[in-house]
């Protein structure tokens, strides 16, 4: 790989590694403001909400101009949300604007790879990427569980930072500088040289064009496959989540600091799933991997008999690892035929809308079940089915469309 390439990995790490502690960080905050119990998987519905909104003009503002520069007025906004965050502003708020930067930084992150490499490398590049993403998760998860420790939270109270007047702000202000270093990375992304579009500024164009480009993904008979795949997979990451916090606080008597950690166990597994499907599994065979997320809805309905943390751990490898191995090279396909169909910002933005209207839906859906007051084994239950079932529906359509179309004729007779 060039070195670009891994810049761009650098850059990505810490801004999501900011994102996902301070996720841990709004959570303990929201605790400690007393807020009812649903407010924190709503945290990730405010967060997502951007992306859904503002999914049609953020793959238009992506192609409009160098990828790095897109990045760096994102991790902005982001610094931003975090500023908020520090001066006190309501944690579902400071959220929902970081979300804002994050939904401006994906188009771009994932759209410059397609610019940047070949097609034939794409699968291990988003082995790479998915697997640092998710290291990035595992570190920010860790990092956002040790600094809410009292012992901890008091040593960072007692540091003096200025403005930093409680463990919190401290924390925040902590977090913020790994925003600052996502950004520092941004300036040295080399520019890849592609045409960029210029910006329509009419917003009913910009709706029209984003329709337009969400129809012809669903219809192409490869990309509507690895779209509902990836769609299903982050509504299910995002909603398990917060699952794992309810379920190792009820069936294992964990605190939030210590399931924060068994969260990174799960992205453990997703980061060595990303590799293993990095190694072994080319583009061309990427639909094979489908059986997968069928097993790995499966698995999780067995979480409701471990009562045991090291049982725990072993399954919640197990969970990260199936999704990993299905999830990357499905993401590696749409990236590819996206960017064919048209453009890499489009193709990021369509991708994102559905993904993250899939997170809105699925942690709306665990919110309201909480506040129903449905035992957390029932929910599990609930979910790994849906997740089982959707991914057996998803295998058997591309099943009929392999009965009408030659999915590899498919792949070659666009490349050429």
């Amino acid at each position: 790989m060039p070195l670009g390439f891994y810049i761009i990995m650098a850059a990505q790490f810490f801004s999501a590694l900011a994102d996902n502690a301070l996720l841990i960080i709004a959570i303990a905050m929201l605790r400690d403001m007393a807020a009812p119990s649903e407010f924190e998987p709503l945290l990730k519905l405010f967060f997502t909400l951007s992306y859904v909104l503002l999914a049609a003009f953020v793959g238009a503002f992506a192609d409009s101009m160098p990828k790095w520069r897109v990045m760096l007025i994102s991790n902005t906004i982001k610094i931003g949300g975090c500023l908020l965050l520090f001066l006190g502003t309501h944690p579902l708020f400071a959220y929902a604007i970081i979300g804002l930067g994050a939904a401006s930084y994906s188009p771009a992150k994932y759209g410059i790879l397609t610019e940047y490499l070949p097609h034939r490398l794409l699968v291990v590049a988003n082995g790479w990427i998915e697997g640092l993403t998710v290291a990035a998760i595992i570190a920010g998860t860790v990092l956002g569980g040790v600094m809410i420790r009292e012992d901890v939270a008091g040593l960072l109270g007692g540091l003096g930072l200025p403005f930093a007047h409680t463990p919190f702000a401290a924390a925040v202000l902590f977090v913020g500088t790994l925003y600052l270093l996502a950004a520092a990375f941004n300036f040295y992304i080399p520019d890849t040289g592609v045409d960029h579009k210029p910006l329509k500024r009419n917003p009913l164009y910009l709706i029209h064009d984003f329709n337009h480009c969400l129809r012809l993904l669903w219809r192409d008979k490869l990309g509507q496959i690895s779209l509902a795949v990836t769609t299903l997979f982050w509504g299910a990451g995002a909603t398990l989540q917060f699952i794992v916090i309810k379920w190792a606080e009820h069936n294992l008597g964990l605190n939030l600091s210590q399931a924060s950690m068994l969260q990174g166990v799960v992205a453990l597994g997703v980061a060595t799933g990303s590799v293993l499907a990095a190694r072994y599994v080319s583009l061309r065979r990427s639909v094979q991997v489908i059986p997968l997320g069928i097993a790995m809805g499966v698995v999780v309905m067995s979480m409701i008999g471990v009562t045991e943390a090291w049982i725990a751990m072993a399954l919640m490898v197990v969970v990260g690892g199936l999704a990993g191995f299905f999830v990357v090279p499905m993401n590696a396909l749409l990236q590819h035929r996206g960017h064919i169909l048209m453009g890499a910002g489009h193709s990021i933005a369509v991708q994102n809308f559905n993904e993250n209207l899939s997170i809105l839906v699925m942690t709306g859906t665990y919110a309201l079940l909480v506040m129903s007051g449905l035992s957390i084994n029932t929910v599990i239950v609930m979910f790994g089915a849906f997740v089982a079932g959707t991914m057996l529906l998803v295998m058997r359509r591309h099943d009929a469309n392999q009965r009408e179309f030659d999915n590899v004729a498919l792949l070659e007779d666009r490349t050429h």
